[in-house]
């Protein structure tokens, strides 16, 4: 089995419509297709790699939980991605214990395909080092993945 998910879908926004979508955080609940976001604190706008910004979460095992997230890719109006971790990283131990909930990324190719842009999504486990956390994976299927691309055209056109 794979450790990665890849969707591509083509959208009516443009890639700068869509960067400017996908680097501030305050906005990724309008692209959420699993229904976990709740907030965001602190950044408000993604400016390069290795920028944090923390995502308050919630879901019906693990309840109210953050995860940070850590920018891994970041070349504007063409590629971002964040790398998501437990916040803090020894959080929910009374529920998952001693496992890290750590090594996955998601990633947003944009590509000027015509009136609109094509959008390559990798939701990638492969870093996922923690045995117990790996057995967790995919977390999210093709078809959240695809919503979520779609979500996203829609919301950076309007």
């Amino acid at each position: 089995m794979s450790d990665q998910i890849t969707v591509t879908r083509t959208v009516p926004a443009s890639p700068a419509q869509l960067f400017a979508l996908l680097s501030t955080p305050t906005r990724h609940q309008e692209i959420d297709s699993a229904d976990m976001l709740r907030g965001v604190e602190g950044a408000t706008e993604i400016g390069g790699v290795g920028d944090e910004f923390v995502m308050n979460m919630h879901n019906g095992d693990l309840g109210d939980y953050q995860m940070r997230n850590t920018v891994t890719s970041f070349d504007p109006d063409r590629v971002i991605g964040w790398a998501p971790s437990m916040h803090p990283i020894d959080a929910k131990k009374d529920t998952i214990g001693d496992v890290r909930a750590e090594g996955h990324t998601y990633t947003w190719h944009l590509e000027p395909e015509g009136d609109g842009t094509k959008v390559t999504q990798v939701y990638d486990w492969s870093g996922v080092q923690d045995q117990g956390f790996r057995g967790f994976f995919p977390m999210l299927t093709e078809d959240q993945l695809a919503d979520s691309i779609e979500k996203a055209g829609r919301a950076a056109s309007s």
